[in-house]
């Protein structure tokens, strides 16, 4: 049983209930991107300037936005959840989120990247973190050069709420299951002419029992290996700002954040195998620690026009991680054993950008900056045995410093025109990066120094008021994570090790797509065809060490191809009912030749998601949403389909005060089976847990005027085009 496996669901794995997609308003800048306009005034985005409305997805040349005011699983739930109703946005059971099939994804939080989501524990993260406070989702399958390049399946940006009405205004949360998880937050601004202020706190606790079952064959025998595991923790989320205008053309603003996610883990194994290795019984105990504080000032100028500005930012961050755990097993034969062994990661992100825009260049719009990003990781594994726990020896196999640094030099440039009905923006991105890595005990060291570009181009036609053609491309870079490098072999049980790959290359992504839309009214229907070249795609590879012991590491694929259709639909079925469903069909063909596995792989899959939206009275509002996720192929096997239904009501006792109720999972059907099937290993992991769960919550707005409509009503308002 893997370590992060016991921890596999730190935070709780809840399902969703459906999401009626209702306001957006202005795109924020993505990671790389413009920096943040004032939050008071419509944000310009790729030449597209966009204000508040009541459409439920609205669209630039190079993204998709999605309101989840509707919601309902934004009130009791966490990000995973919100996130399992997008359209193109697969999570599964650990939190581990793709787009169409592709699970490099770059998450983004108001256009900032956050250490929450660099590595192994971004799943926990998102499943940890409330979702209380996220007015939408952008997604950008083909981001423009003006944002980075990384993630090439593109980039998800969660948008906070934000509110900025004359005096004082706040919102209190609360919400708590029948299985003892809970979870409330207040948030509050201030604004008195020049000045704003703002902040946000949120508490999260989270338990949960899990369920893991393994059968494996190896040269050396079967053997089944099951676990069951209690996790409760809890996840802190602290965040202030100030904003204040020195000039009617300059503003300044500063945000302090606090993020604290923390996890124990107790659980009981038993393996039993027919080799050689002796059968055991093994208890765990495992706490883990992530904390995430950041501090950041923007500087924002803004010449004649709203799209004409200079913008500046500045942010320094750092992420602590640690991980340690206690472990007695009991051998059916020779001395038991009794561990201890822990992991530790520092990590500390300097950022800076600097981003031009100016209209009415030759008739367009022209956009420029730089990105530069210092940040430095230090890894910290330790390990001990005994024949107790007071005779305890350290123990050099499991001991280990790992230094990594990667600074990355940026500049872009894209252009934006219109020629008629036709529209067409150019871009182009330039990146040096400089990595130096540091295997201090094994006094390994590397460097890999690499200067690349990065294009990208996006087209769009407008046929009518109602009908839309869009076509894109761009490069994308998935670059190895720290722990992806790390030659290191990190011990997690006696069945498994995982280690890096020291001479990874970044995997490099051409991605293409051809879209239509039509919009009518408070009905829009999206046809997208995509397809996706890759080389050097990075990948797990699973390898017997002998006596049925496993080595997990990574490594370069030959190539890899996938493409398909995607279909979305929102509309009315009735004045008080509406719906939104979306499927992909998906195919992949995946080319490990030189891995020595059998030549190239391929397989299709479809994947989908339904919403049925009832407003029953002015006050009553119900939900229901069920999704399924296809079967994916990986390097040496597959991962098995999984689905969920999901159901939520609303009460509205006036423009202050609701209550909220979610059953999710209803069926009790969530689980996550991985296949591996070569010559020489066999091996079928199942992951269950007690998802279901029954949430109530309730929201109070309080403060001055009147607060923003939560548009759980579809009614009012034509779509944009």
């Amino acid at each position: 049983m893997r370590l992060k496996t016991i921890l596999f669901s730190a935070a709780a794995i809840v399902a969703t209930p459906c999401l009626a997609l209702a306001q957006t308003a202005a795109p924020a800048p993505a990671q790389g991107g413009p920096a943040s306009a004032p939050k008071t005034a419509p944000a310009a985005v790729e030449g597209v300037t966009v204000t508040g409305d009541n459409t439920a997805m609205r669209s630039s040349i190079d993204r998709r936005s999605y309101s989840v005011a509707n919601d309902l699983s934004a009130r009791t739930g966490s990000i995973a959840d919100a996130l399992r109703n997008i359209p193109s946005v697969e999570v599964d059971v650990q939190g581990n989120v793709s787009l169409r099939g592709d699970a490099n994804v770059t998450i983004l939080i108001d256009g900032k990247p956050s250490g929450m989501f660099n590595g192994d524990g971004r799943g926990d993260a998102l499943q940890a973190m409330p979702a209380d406070q996220i007015d939408r989702v952008e997604v950008m399958t083909n981001p423009s050069a003006a944002f980075r390049p990384d993630g090439t399946a593109g980039i998800i940006n969660l948008v906070t709420k934000q509110t900025r009405k004359p005096g004082a205004t706040g919102s209190l949360r609360g919400n708590a299951s029948t299985d003892g998880r809970y979870n409330g937050g207040i948030s509050g601004n201030y604004v008195n002419g020049k000045l704003t202020l703002s902040g946000d706190a949120g508490f999260r606790h989270e338990q949960q029992k899990a369920w893991q079952t393994i059968d494996r064959t190896t040269a050396a025998g079967t053997s089944s290996q099951d676990g069951a595991f209690e996790n409760d923790g809890d996840m802190v989320n602290l965040r202030g700002g100030i904003d204040y205008d020195v000039t009617p053309k300059d503003r300044l603003s500063g945000e302090v954040r606090y993020r604290r996610m923390q996890f124990d883990t107790t659980g009981g194994e038993t393996y039993e195998t027919t080799g050689a290795f002796p059968d055991y019984t093994r208890d765990t105990d495992a706490t883990m620690k992530r904390d995430n504080k950041g501090v950041s000032a923007d500087w924002r100028h803004q010449f004649k026009g709203s799209e004409h500005q200079l913008t500046a930012h500045l942010e320094y961050e750092q992420t602590d991680f640690s991980r340690s755990s206690t472990a007695f097993t009991d051998y059916s034969a020779g001395a038991d054993a009794y561990e201890l062994f822990g992991f530790g990661a520092d990590q500390e992100r300097t950022n800076f950008k600097a981003d031009y825009a100016q209209p009415n260049v030759g008739g367009g719009t022209l956009k420029t900056g730089l990105d530069f990003e210092w940040v430095k990781n230090d890894y910290d594994n330790h390990g001990s045995t005994g024949t107790s726990w007071s005779a305890q020896t350290v123990d050099p196999a499991r001991t280990n410093r790992f230094l990594f640094d990667q600074d990355v030099y940026a500049g872009y440039i894209t252009y934006e025109k219109a020629f008629g009905d036709f529209t067409a923006q150019g871009g182009l991105r330039a990146e040096q990066v400089q990595i130096n890595g540091n295997q201090v005990t094994g006094g390994q060291t590397f460097e890999n120094d690499y200067f690349k570009v990065y294009p990208s181009l996006h087209l769009g036609y407008t046929v009518d008021q109602n009908n839309t053609f869009k076509g894109s491309y761009s490069r994308r870079v998935q670059r190895p994570q720290v722990q992806d490098l790390n030659p290191y072999r990190v011990y997690q049980d006696p069945q498994n090790y995982r280690a890096g790959n020291p001479y990874l290359k970044p995997q490099v992504t051409d991605s293409f797509e051809l879209g239509w839309q039509y919009r009518k009214g408070p009905a829009y229907y999206l046809a997208t065809a995509y397809y996706r070249s890759s080389e050097g795609v990075v990948t797990d590879v699973v390898r017997d060490l002998g006596d049925g012991v496993l080595l997990t590491t990574r490594e370069n694929l030959n190539k890899s191809r996938n493409g398909g259709l995607e279909l979305v639909a929102n509309g009315r079925l009735s004045p008080k009912i509406t719906y939104n469903v979306s499927a992909n069909a998906f195919w992949n063909e995946i080319d490990a030749g030189n891995l020595g596995f059998s030549g190239t792989r391929s397989a299709t899959t479809l994947s989908g998601r339904a919403n049925l939206n009832w407003q029953a009275t002015p006050k009553d509002f119900f939900q229901i949403n069920a999704f399924t996720s296809g079967k994916r192929l990986t390097a040496q096997g597959h991962r098995e389909p999984f689905q969920m239904v999901n159901l939520g009501y609303r009460r509205k006792v006036n423009d202050k005060l609701s209550f909220v109720v979610t059953v999710q999972d209803a069926l009790d059907s969530f689980e996550d089976k991985a296949v591996t099937d070569t010559p020489t290993l066999k091996d079928v992991t199942l992951r269950t847990a007690n998802v279901r769960a029954v949430f109530f919550g309730f929201t109070w707005n309080f403060g001055g005027g009147k607060p923003r409509p939560e548009q759980f009503d579809f009614g009012s308002g034509a779509v944009g085009g």
